[in-house]
């Protein structure tokens, strides 16, 4: 293994924690990784391999926001997910980096409760969180893809 694909490795590990800890742009460092190694390595088995891995990438984003957007319509306005977006930024500078997972449950949960009273805030609030984890299994398993796409040109290559 070159010093390139360790550094490549090491990035895609870091990408993959990315997308669950939502701190870092891990499809972004991913996709960037494999590119690095495509440069690097060159040739037509190097850029099918990049190509397939950013599809796949693509792919995983555009289901994360199709799949749970259509769950959180249902159940949740804009409105109550933007207070949870906002409460999710103050908590990760209140509490580092697990601040994220306390702002957004509380902020939906607070929104949630001025709209529709305490006693729907909570299912609301499940079903936000809900369409939050799918989303994140959804981009971690076309991360796990793309990686995969990648260890099998390291071997070919």
């Amino acid at each position: 293994m070159t010093l390139v694909e360790l550094f490549v490795a090491l990035a895609i590990v870091v990408g993959l924690i990315g997308i669950l800890v939502p701190v870092l742009p891990g499809t972004i460092l991913i996709m960037g990784a494999i590119l690095i190694w495509a440069i690097d390595t060159t040739g037509a088995t190097a850029w099918a391999v990049f190509a397939v891995a950013t599809t796949v990438l693509a792919a995983g984003t555009l289901v994360k926001y199709l799949v749970p957007g259509r769950q959180l319509k249902a159940t949740v306005p804009t409105s109550t997910l933007l207070v949870g977006g906002v409460l999710a930024v103050v908590g990760f500078f209140v509490i580092p980096v697990v601040g994220i997972f306390v702002g957004f449950p509380l902020g939906v949960y607070a929104a949630e409760r001025q709209r529709v009273g305490a006693e729907q805030a909570w299912p609301s609030t499940k079903a936000a969180l809900r369409a939050l984890g799918v989303s994140i299994l959804i981009e971690l398993a076309a991360g796990a893809v793309a990686t995969a796409v990648w260890l099998t040109g390291v071997v070919l290559t």
